[in-house]
């Protein structure tokens, strides 16, 4: 308890699931405020009327798909999406990665693991407080850290909190090789434990954003055997 009230956005067709997941945030969270949404076309109005602060998204339903709803969202949303999924199926994790989700979680669910998603993913998006610090910036991209912005050759690029969580602790030790170990660390922190395969989706998400050609990144380096690193071509590339 005692974080900052949240407005919380459920899409699930099941109206039991949905008010199962509000028992449980509205029993850890008090003031925070749960929106139900039991059907796609309605969740897709609610996140773009109620700003909600995170969206729990079913993957399965009639008429949408979860992912054609995620889809919509990234149109034009960044709010952060826990993906819902009643099988521990790895293609529909990394799928839902691909198309920007920020954290899954399979059905049935217990409370506790619900939470800390939810607070996860939250913190993510949230950032940490810090001191003004000056932009970073190398060749075209550019991350102003105070307002949360990347540019790349001026232009903003959209990115969800993951993606950003990622590129953040990449700038922080720009030039140095990251293992896959510390980034899923300081990005997922307790619940980092599904691997570096899904690190490899957000890494290839973020250079589909901040690279001209993705397959030869300028910026964002992948090193065989030993991690990331940020920066201009130097004698780290392989």
């Amino acid at each position: 308890m005692g974080d900052a009230a949240r407005k919380i956005l459920v899409i699930d067709d099941e109206p039991d699931v949905s008010r199962a997941v509000r028992l449980t945030i509205t029993l850890q969270e008090p003031d925070w405020h749960v929106l139900e949404a039991n059907d796609p076309e309605q969740g897709l109005l609610m996140v773009d009327s109620e700003s909600p602060d995170l969206v729990l998204l079913d993957l399965v339903m009639p008429h949408m798909s979860g992912f054609d709803v995620l889809k919509q969202i990234r149109l034009f949303s960044d709010v952060p999406v826990i993906v819902l999924t009643v099988r521990d199926d790895e293609l529909d994790k990394v799928r839902g990665l691909e198309l920007g989700a920020d954290d899954y979680i399979v059905k049935p669910f217990g409370h506790l693991e619900l939470m800390a998603r939810i607070r996860s993913v939250l913190r993510r998006a949230e950032g940490t407080a810090s001191p003004l610090r000056e932009p970073f910036q190398t060749g075209d991209l550019r991350v102003d850290f105070n307002r949360h912005i990347v540019t790349v050759k001026g232009k903003e690029v959209r990115l969800t909190s993951t993606e950003y969580k990622i590129l953040e602790v990449l700038v922080h030790h720009a030039g140095k090789i990251v293992s896959p170990g510390v980034l899923i660390a300081k990005t997922w922190g307790l619940n980092a434990d599904e691997g570096s395969e899904y690190l490899k989706v957000y890494i290839h998400r973020i250079r589909s954003k901040i690279e001209e050609d993705p397959s030869n990144p300028k910026y964002l380096h992948t090193v065989r055997g030993e991690g990331y690193w940020l920066g201009p071509p130097s004698e780290h590339q392989t």
